[in-house]
């Protein structure tokens, strides 16, 4: 006689717990952020579901959409929290100027990061929307300061090791090397645009021999 099958599941077959709407929104918009820096605004929906290994349904249960999405895009190449991370690891024991080439290159990755997702959705038509991104702090006045307050924070760290030896306080190099390193990576022309050696050898040595 065939034994009764048990009623009662195995725990250990159960389904995992699913994906948090919030877990899902970011999973999305990470697999979304390549193809928006290629294809700009033109990217489609079915392109992001396929990169993001999920049916095109959920994109649209997770955001209202296609703009929403693109919004959301915005947001995250926005954030500061990955250049953060990446300062906050630069040792404080190498010499100065490893230290600040270490924090330059990484600052400039992501504006690159950043010009490339917004140039990329500026030339396929998509223009700055006045909406939903300066809602959520995309790019507003206090949110770009506060970034800019926290990326100096971050910064000052690295100045602080040299002590007396600095003739301006760390927190006031920080903001001025902050400043050329951002004016250099939007340089207008590439024969003319400072490389991150050169920036970090004038800034710590001066300009005269």
């Amino acid at each position: 006689m065939r034994p009764k099958e048990n009623a009662t599941p195995d725990p250990a077959r159960r389904r995992a717990p699913g994906m948090s709407q919030e877990r899902r929104r970011e999973m999305i918009v990470m697999a979304a952020l390549p193809l928006v820096a290629e294809y700009g605004a033109a990217v489609t929906t079915a392109q992001i579901a396929r990169a993001a290994g999920i049916g095109e349904a959920t994109v649209f249960r997770a955001f209202t959409d296609k703009e929403e999405l693109l919004d959301a895009c915005v947001v995250e190449v926005l954030r500061p929290d990955h250049v953060l991370e990446q300062l906050a690891s630069v040792p404080l024991d190498q010499p100065l100027t490893e230290r600040l080439t270490e924090a330059a290159e990484a600052m400039r990755a992501h504006m690159a990061r950043i010009g490339t997702v917004l140039g990329a959705l500026h030339a396929s038509g998509r223009r700055s929307r006045g909406s939903r991104t300066q809602e959520e702090g995309a790019g507003a006045p206090s949110d770009r300061a506060a970034s800019f307050k926290a990326t100096r924070d971050a910064l000052t760290e690295l100045f602080e090791p040299e002590g007396d030896r600095l003739r301006l306080p760390p927190e006031r190099l920080a903001a001025l090397f902050l400043s050329l390193t951002f004016a250099g990576a939007r340089g207008s022309a590439a024969d003319v645009e400072p490389s991150v050696a050169e920036i970090v050898d004038v800034f710590v040595h001066g300009i005269l021999n």
